[in-house]
């Protein structure tokens, strides 16, 4: 078992507007699904500078990146 936090992802589907940049940086956790908006790629991942990238680049702060142990918010950080 790795020592790494795992992470849960979630996006908003009433704020996602679908632009693609998300998916973009961070195609192994972030995809477009048939609706044209963002979702998880699976439901915990490792992270990596890109997931974090994308939370913070989204321009309707639609996505958010938790510890999923203790529900902390890791990304996107104000």
């Amino acid at each position: 078992m790795s020592d790494d936090p795992r992470l849960v992802v979630t996006v908003d589907q009433v704020r996602c507007i679908g632009s693609g940049l998300c998916a973009r940086t961070a195609p192994q956790d972030l995809l477009l699904a048939a609706n044209g908006r963002a979702t998880p790629a699976r439901s915990s991942t490792e992270g990596s500078p890109e997931l974090t990238e994308a939370a913070e680049m989204c321009p309707v702060e639609a996505i958010a990146v938790r510890d999923a142990a203790t529900g902390e918010l890791v990304a996107p950080v104000w």
